[in-house]
């Protein structure tokens, strides 16, 4: 039983040296929409990121940025290489709040429309928000 339930473990079997790589992180809730409910429609892979050294077995820390509030240390559970020679500036969600939340605020409205919804016709607004593209 030992033997079936390893087949699919990798961890041991992956090992990082001055890579780059991307960071898994978890979806953030947004403290500022009470009906949001898409969050595994967010992206789960964020930045290529370059290890500095190995910690452990299956621990490594990361390169992170200077302003970024979140732990330099990751299991190799949540890391993924990066193949290809093309590099992009890190974008890490902006944390605002001292639970490690994003905080999203309205920086301005880019669109209106009227859709019939039930019967009625509604708005629908599109929005620019502060910390997102």
């Amino acid at each position: 039983m030992n033997a079936h339930a390893d087949k699919g473990m990798t961890d041991s079997d992956r090992t990082y040296a001055g890579d780059w790589i991307y960071v898994k992180l978890h979806p953030c809730r947004q403290l500022s929409l009470k009906d949001y409910s898409f969050q595994k429609r967010s992206a789960k892979f964020y930045v290529p990121i370059q290890i500095t050294h190995k910690v452990g077995v299956v621990a490594y820390t990361l390169a992170l940025l200077v302003y970024s509030k979140i732990h330099p240390i990751f299991h190799i559970s949540q890391l993924k290489r990066k193949i290809g020679t093309q590099l992009v500036p890190p974008v890490l969600p902006t944390v605002h709040t001292k639970h490690g939340y994003v905080l999203l605020a309205p920086e301005a409205i880019l669109d209106r429309r009227m859709t019939p919804k039930n019967g009625h016709v509604t708005t629908q607004v599109l929005v620019k928000w502060l910390n997102c593209p």
